[in-house]
């Protein structure tokens, strides 16, 4: 994943995070929440981020020569979206399961990229700390698989709306990148 490209498409970095964000929200507004719905909320909101970010790699494909990885870590997400769509009745056992390797696949990319960025920028750590916070989300489901429903949409909630925070800031660091002038392409929204 290329500065240029991020910084380019900032405000799809910051929807992202606002996607998370609320999404993070609603599972504290309603805790009660069915497993259906659970399902269903983590669906979309996994859909929505993976589209966001293949729309971003197809539109820096042509200049930028690391578009695959955020190509890769859309199509994970929404692979891990649809999976949710095509077999609503999982059980929360294997619900648990896929968001933890989605968590763990997508905070391993974000890593490589945020190491990607660290000579070109500083506050890559904001995305490599989003990498991290994946990764450790993704293990905590994995080792506590049998915690209730309640727990984990709180647990789910809480990663949602911290994730999202870290890259909301992401995005608006990038912008302010990109209108310092920095960008070696002529803008282009």
């Amino acid at each position: 994943m290329d500065l240029t490209l991020l910084a380019r498409n900032w405000w799809m970095v910051a929807l992202r995070g606002v996607a998370a964000v609320i999404f993070g929200i609603l599972t504290f507004v309603l805790p009660g929440v069915t497993l259906a719905v659970l399902v269903l909320l983590f669906g979309a909101y996994a859909v929505v981020e993976g589209v966001l970010n293949v729309v971003a790699a197809i539109r820096g494909r042509e200049r930028e020569g690391r578009w695959w990885t955020l190509l890769l870590e859309g199509l994970v997400s929404i692979a891990a979206g649809v999976v949710t769509f095509v077999w609503p009745g999982l059980t929360a056992l294997i619900l648990l399961y896929v968001i933890a390797a989605w968590a763990i696949v997508t905070g391993v990319l974000e890593i490589v990229a945020a190491v990607r960025l660290r000579k070109a920028i500083t506050g890559e750590w904001w995305l490599a700390l989003s990498g991290i916070l994946s990764i450790l989300f993704g293990a905590l489901l994995i080792i506590a698989p049998v915690a209730g429903a309640l727990a984990v949409a709180l647990w789910i909630g809480a990663y949602a709306i911290f994730f999202g925070a870290l890259l909301i800031a992401l995005g608006f660091r990038l912008r302010r990148w990109r209108e310092g002038g920095h960008l070696p392409i002529a803008r282009a929204a």
